[in-house]
């Protein structure tokens, strides 16, 4: 099975979260943070959304940031997905 997002909207990916700290202390999973930062995986066409036009500035591929209560949970084929519209992106992670 293949999610596809309609019009504005961008499936993600969540990036694991960090095991560890910076400072070399192991977090038990139930003292892990949610991380926000994620890889996408698949983006709708854009087009006209609410009356505007949508020009999609995400690709497969990117790795984002979104905001914290944002999007749908969705899970599928044992695999769990972030839908969240675009606007909800808040940056792309540049190396």
């Amino acid at each position: 099975m293949k999610l596809s997002p309609l019009g504005d909207r961008v499936v993600l990916k969540q990036l694991e979260a960090e095991e560890q700290t910076k400072s070399g202390i192991i977090l038990p999973g139930n003292a892990q943070e949610k991380p926000q930062q994620a890889e996408v995986v698949a983006v709708g066409p854009g087009g006209v959304v609410d009356g505007k036009e949508v020009e999609m500035q995400v690709e497969v591929g990117d790795k984002v940031i979104y905001s914290k209560y944002a999007g749908t949970d969705v899970k599928l084929d044992e695999e769990e997905f972030i839908v969240v519209r675009q606007n909800d992106i808040v940056a792309k992670v540049v190396d």
